[in-house]
């Protein structure tokens, strides 16, 4: 499970205008006409599938707890994947 709130670069309490500022950046940065690192197009894709998730008031809801059932269901899985996508983004 990919964690919106990392790709966007966001915290979980992050506002709707804080969400949209974020995504307007990591998209403008990402966008394949932009950027030619190889796999912009995939990153643009994912910032764009985060923003509509937590753009929209119960998609972002539904995911929210899902997200805190996957965190208390296994933990180290889900530090594992949250370390990943940290590092690959740095990368």
């Amino acid at each position: 499970m990919t964690d919106h709130y990392t790709t966007l670069g966001i915290s979980s309490a992050a506002t709707l205008a804080d969400v949209k500022k974020a995504f307007r950046q990591k998209a403008s940065f990402w966008h394949p006409d932009k950027n030619s690192a190889p796999g912009a197009d995939a990153r643009f894709r994912a910032v764009q599938q985060a923003y509509e998730v937590l753009s929209d008031a119960d998609r972002r809801q539904a995911y929210d707890d899902n997200r805190r059932r996957n965190l208390l269901d296994s933990p180290l899985e889900t530090a594992q994947s949250i370390w990943k996508n940290y590092f690959n983004q740095l990368l």
